[in-house]
């Protein structure tokens, strides 16, 4: 089991941890220096429109909100990271008894194999599917991260510019997204390349939609108005389109009404990647 893992519940963003390898060259709290892990990426502090006007109901009012710097994944978690994860903690229940993971879900990737649970043949590079907000939460306090805001995800998504869709404002097409291909229908982490964002942030349009650690409330967003309580009852976001789902969804600032529908379970269709502050601890 990852040494930071700890099982008792955790405020949003509070506790987080940093291993330092032997050898690592020292680094000043608060600088941007060279200790980032190499599997995320850094998001500069700044401010940015989040929302949009002239779309959904629940993209509106578009406003300013100013973000303190972060690092988020450049990947989704993978079927077979989340399946060492499951091996570490024990299963897919947490001690409260809560499910981290569909197993007996038909459309899950990962099953049980001689005591271990591992990434079906062929999906091991695809990102995980049919794990609840609590497993996305869970496994990514077990990295020492967390999930990331709503806020969060939409700024590594749009930039400060305001791009469209997270390669700029293109078009969605086949060289850019999975999209608009039948059910469960995943392809590999980090394809297709022509999705990435400026910044080298992969898959945040289409291929599975995504937890972020926010309530699904009404703009705008404001952190501390209790949509970042982690045990708070409620549907949480999901953002980026899925394999399964049509071009509107691929755009920045969609919020995915209704699909979670229970956070408390999984679903084919969403995955999550992990985020962490930007300071070091």
């Amino acid at each position: 089991m990852d040494p930071t893992y700890k099982p008792a519940a955790l405020a949003a963003g509070v506790a987080l941890w940093l291993a330092v390898a032997p050898g690592a060259v020292a680094v000043q709290v608060g600088t941007a220096a060279a200790a980032d892990p190499p599997e995320m990426v850094r998001i500069a502090a700044g401010t940015f429109i989040m929302g949009r006007e002239g779309g959904p109901a629940d993209e509106r009012p578009a406003h300013r909100v100013t973000l303190a710097a972060f690092l988020i994944d450049r990947l989704p978690v993978t079927n077979a990271g989340f399946a060492g994860f499951l091996n570490a903690v024990g299963g897919p229940l947490d001690g409260r008894g809560r499910r981290l993971f569909d197993w007996d879900d038909g459309d899950a990737r990962i099953h049980q194999r001689d005591g271990r649970f591992r990434a079906d043949p062929g999906f091991e590079d695809h990102p995980v599917v049919e794990a609840s907000w609590t497993g996305g939460w869970e496994y990514c306090r077990w990295r020492g991260k967390r999930l990331p805001s709503e806020a969060e995800w939409e700024m590594a998504a749009r930039g400060k510019t305001g791009r469209t869709y997270p390669w700029g404002d293109q078009l969605p097409d086949a060289a850019r997204a999975r999209y608009g291909a039948g059910w469960g229908e995943t392809t590999p982490v980090g394809a297709p390349p022509g999705g990435a964002s400026p910044q080298g942030v992969m898959n945040m349009a289409g291929n599975v939609h995504e937890w972020v650690s926010s309530l699904y409330r009404r703009y705008p967003y404001v952190a501390d108005d209790g949509r970042e309580d982690p045990d708070a009852a409620g549907e949480r976001v999901t953002r980026g389109g899925a394999a399964d789902t049509g071009p509107e969804t691929l755009r920045a600032t969609w919020r995915g009404a209704d699909v979670s529908r229970s956070p408390g379970a999984g679903h084919h269709n969403i995955g999550f990647r992990c985020a962490r502050s930007g300071r070091l601890f």
